[in-house]
């Protein structure tokens, strides 16, 4: 699969805007994914035992913008 978004570049636009709500990513381990609709970046609490959850992103990987984002909180 090509992409004209770099990986690190689609991981900089989606932790630019989960950090507006979230603040604080350091709990979070990063999985980020290719898949046919863009970047998948979903962050998942290092701690299992913690009750919430991260941000989920969607980044197009032609433009780099966020197609789609979910909040768990």
């Amino acid at each position: 699969m090509n992409s004209a978004v770099s990986c690190d570049e689609a991981l900089r636009i989606a932790s630019l805007d989960a950090e507006k709500a979230y603040r604080d990513l350091l709990p979070y381990r990063i999985v980020v994914v290719l898949e046919a609709d863009g970047w998948h970046i979903d962050y998942q609490l290092k701690n299992q035992l913690s009750k919430g959850g991260g941000p989920h992103h969607v980044i197009d990987a032609a433009t780099g913008a966020i197609v789609a984002k979910r909040y768990e909180q």
